[in-house]
């Protein structure tokens, strides 16, 4: 039976290298020569911080940061940037960013229930941290496709271990 697995599963690698590039130009730029600004990477890759000197200069490393990764194909939608700046020791602040990977329950509830009302011959099941859908005809498995990125474009979904 057809069947493709829907996940959100970012570039790892090429998120490393775009924080490699990002911390390489903050340190050749000149508006950033002697300040506390920086990138990490931490928590299993599932966290990035930005460091800086004041709110500007987190806006501009941030600004940096999405640029390489744009310029190195990763989705920005993998990165949510709803956390606050915080201010740290001194009249340093950090940002923490976090990358979102494996769908969660609400979001697999939603896709399942695209699925169910979208009237094709479709089952769809919740596994961990994907969602498979599987049918008869591979052509209704495309047609989900495209429901879900229709209808869920706000989620960076890739759709991986497709069966025949």
């Amino acid at each position: 039976m057809p069947s493709f697995d829907a996940v959100i599963d970012p570039n790892l690698v090429e998120l490393r290298n775009a924080i490699e590039q990002t911390r390489r130009e903050i340190g050749t730029r000149f508006d950033f020569k002697g300040s506390s600004a920086q990138v990490e990477l931490g928590g299993k890759d599932k966290e990035i911080t930005l460091f800086a000197d004041s709110d500007f200069q987190i806006a501009q490393v941030s600004e940096i940061l999405f640029a390489k990764l744009a310029k190195r194909n990763v989705d920005l939608r993998y990165v949510d940037v709803s956390a606050k700046v915080e201010k740290i020791g001194g009249d340093k602040v950090k940002k923490l960013l976090t990358v979102r990977s494996g769908v969660d329950s609400e979001t697999a509830k939603k896709m399942q229930t695209l699925v169910k009302q979208s009237k094709l011959k479709l089952q769809a099941a919740i596994q961990g941290d994907s969602v498979r859908v599987s049918g008869a005809k591979r052509d209704d498995l495309q047609a989900a496709m495209a429901l879900l990125r229709k209808d869920l474009a706000d989620v960076p979904l890739t759709f991986n271990n497709f069966r025949d």
